[in-house]
């Protein structure tokens, strides 16, 4: 009988459906001395049990400790700041000097545009004078 609801303890053992007490008892089976022929090889999957659960690990476990390094940090944060200072100081000469270019450039097309007003007038003030010359019969 004890041989029958051994077997139907290891079937419930090897679906996953048996208790710790259920358990148990097959660990006091296979740990005797009258195990069965057919069933002899578990006892050395329930031997193996029973001394694992005795082992023990007695290294001890060395963790790295995750410290930042403020220092370098500080350093790469420092020049992060001076390069975009940097930049930032390159960008304003440069919009300083296309505002200049811009200014200079009107200051240069008011000025041919007055030119070229003079120019016309000169050029008004010859033709007058070139009339006059001839009605007057003046040489040059």
């Amino acid at each position: 009988m004890e041989l029958v609801n051994i077997e139907k303890l290891l079937e419930k053992y090897l679906d996953a459906e048996t208790s710790i007490a259920e358990e148990n008892e097959l660990k006091t089976y296979f740990s005797g001395a009258h195990v069965a022929p057919h069933l002899e090889e578990y006892r050395e999957m329930f031997g193996y049990f029973s001394a694992s659960k005795k082992e023990k690990f007695t290294k001890t476990i060395q963790l790295k400790s995750r410290k930042l390094n403020w220092k370098w940090l500080s350093v790469a944060a420092s020049a992060v700041l001076l390069v975009s200072v940097y930049t930032g100081y390159q960008k304003n000469q440069q919009e300083k000097a296309e505002k200049i270019y811009r200014d200079t450039q009107f200051a240069f097309n008011m000025l041919s545009a007055n030119l070229n007003k003079g120019t016309a007038a000169i050029s008004e003030l010859q033709e007058f004078e070139t009339t006059t010359n001839k009605i007057l019969k003046q040489p040059k």
